[in-house]
C-alpha cells in the first residue's frame, strides 16, 4: 500500500493516466465525427462517361447520368478521361464502345460495357465503383437493351407479344468488361501507405519528446544556448530521417513491397515525409513544451481520417475535407500511392511537404527566439564556456 501512494504522489504517474485518457477521449471525438455519414457521401464520387455509340448507347449514357447515385460527367474521348482518372479526379470511367448497338442487335454476340477503375486510391473505391458497375450493367440489360431489342423486332413487324418476349430473353447479354490501371498486389501493398504515414508520425511524436528532455538535460549539464539547442536538434532530425526512411523503405522492399517508380524514389518520398512530420511534432513542443505532446496526438488523430489513407477524403464532412488541406498526411498519401502504384506527379506532393516543414521549421524558430534563455545553474557548464 505505502508504495501505491507513492506512486500516486509522482507528478508522472497522473500525467500517464491523463495521457491515456485523453488518447480515447480524442480518437473517440474525432474518429466519430470524421467517418460519420461516409456512406451518404457516395452523391460526391465521380465517374466519366465515354460514350462511342450513336445508336442506343446514346440513350444509354442519358439513362446513366440520371440515375447513377455518384457525379457524372460525359468525355469526347478516353484519353482526356483517362488523364482525370489518373490524377484521382475521376473514380471510374464507364466507356460504352462504338460496336455497343450492333452487338445488342446481334445474336451471335455479347455487348460489353467497358469499366475503368484506378487501384491506386484507398481499397474502399474500388469495392465502390465495382459495386457501381454491377449497377449500371443490371440497369442496361433491364432497360436500354430491352427497349432497343423491343423496337427492333416490332419495326420488323413481329406480334407485340413475341417481341417482348424476344426481348426479355435477350435482356441478359450485355457484360461488365473491368479494366484496372494501376493495380495494386496485396492487402499487404495496400496499406503502405497508412503504414507509413502511422509509423512516421507517432516515430516522430516519441522523438521530439525525448529530444525536449534531452534538450532540457544538455541545457542544464552544459549551459548550451537555446539556438544551439535547436540547431543541434535541426541536424539531427535531419539525420535520423535520412537512416529510418532509408531502413523502413529496405524492410518495405525485404517483404514484398511494390514500387512503380523504383525504390530511390520511394526512399525519398518517406525521407520528406518522416522529415516533415519531425518538424511538425517538434513545433508544438517548442511552442508548448511538454503540453505540446497533447496537440501531436490530436493531429495524429485528425491526420489518419482526413488524409484519405483509409476512407476517400470526397466523403468525408467539409470539415475534415478542409483540414486534410492544411495537414502533411495528405500529400504524404497521395506521394506514397503515387510512387508505390502508379498516378499523377509528385510534383505537388513533395512541393507541399516542403513548405509544410518550411513553415513549421520558422514557427518553431519563432517559438525559440520567443522564450527567455534560462540562465545555467552555477557551475553547471564548463569553465569558459560561451553563451551562445
Amino acid at each position: 500500500m505505502a508504495v501505491l501512494k507513492a506512486f500516486f504522489k509522482r507528478p508522472t504517474t497522473w500525467i500517464g493516466i491523463v495521457t491515456a485518457l485523453m488518447f480515447q477521449l480524442i480518437f473517440s471525438v474525432v474518429w466519430m465525427t470524421g467517418y460519420d455519414g461516409v456512406t451518404d457521401r457516395m452523391d460526391r464520387l465521380h465517374v466519366g462517361i465515354v460514350n462511342e455509340d450513336a445508336g442506343i448507347g446514346a440513350q444509354v449514357a442519358e439513362q446513366l447520368q440520371s440515375s447513377l447515385p455518384v457525379q457524372t460527367e460525359r468525355f469526347e474521348d478516353m484519353d482526356a478521361a483517362r488523364r482525370r482518372l489518373d490524377d484521382r479526379e475521376l473514380q471510374m470511367i464507364i466507356r460504352i464502345p462504338a460496336s455497343f448497338s450492333a452487338d445488342v442487335s446481334d445474336a451471335g454476340k455479347k455487348a460489353s460495357i467497358q469499366y475503368v477503375l484506378n487501384e491506386s486510391n484507398p481499397a474502399t473505391i474500388k469495392s465502390m465503383m465495382t459495386g457501381v458497375a454491377e449497377q449500371v450493367t443490371a440497369t442496361v440489360n433491364k432497360m436500354a437493351v430491352g427497349q432497343g431489342i423491343a423496337q427492333t423486332l416490332a419495326q420488323a413487324q413481329m406480334p407485340a407479344d413475341q417481341a417482348q418476349a424476344a426481348a426479355g430473353a435477350l435482356s441478359e447479354r450485355v457484360v461488365s468488361d473491368i479494366e484496372s490501371i494501376h493495380p495494386v498486389k496485396g492487402m499487404n501493398n495496400q496499406m503502405v501507405p497508412m503504414m507509413v504515414v502511422l509509423a512516421s508520425f507517432v516515430g516522430a511524436m516519441i522523438m521530439g519528446m525525448n529530444m525536449e528532455q534531452s534538450s532540457m538535460g544538455v541545457a542544464m549539464a552544459t549551459g548550451a544556448g537555446k539556438w544551439a539547442r535547436f540547431a543541434a536538434r535541426t541536424w539531427i532530425n535531419i539525420g535520423a530521417a535520412f537512416v529510418v526512411s532509408l531502413i523502413g523503405t529496405l524492410l518495405v522492399m525485404a517483404f514484398g513491397g511494390q514500387t512503380e517508380q523504383g525504390w530511390l524514389a520511394l526512399w525519398g518520398v518517406v525521407f520528406v515525409v518522416l522529415l516533415t512530420f519531425l518538424f511538425v511534432t517538434q513545433m508544438f513542443l517548442l511552442l508548448f513544451g511538454m503540453g505540446g505532446m497533447l496537440f501531436n496526438v490530436v493531429t495524429l488523430s485528425a491526420q489518419l481520417v482526413s488524409s484519405g489513407a483509409m476512407v476517400p477524403r470526397e466523403l468525408l464532412p467539409d470539415f475534415y475535407v478542409g483540414l486534410g488541406h492544411a495537414l502533411p498526411a495528405t500529400y504524404a498519401v497521395n506521394g506514397l500511392m503515387n510512387v508505390l502504384f502508379g498516378g499523377g506527379g509528385l510534383g505537388e506532393s513533395f512541393g507541399m511537404l516542403i513548405l509544410i516543414a518550411a513553415v513549421a521549421i520558422a514557427v518553431g524558430a519563432l517559438a525559440v527566439a520567443l522564450k527567455p534563455q534560462k540562465k545555467p545553474h552555477a557551475g553547471a557548464a564548463p569553465a569558459g564556456a560561451a553563451q551562445r
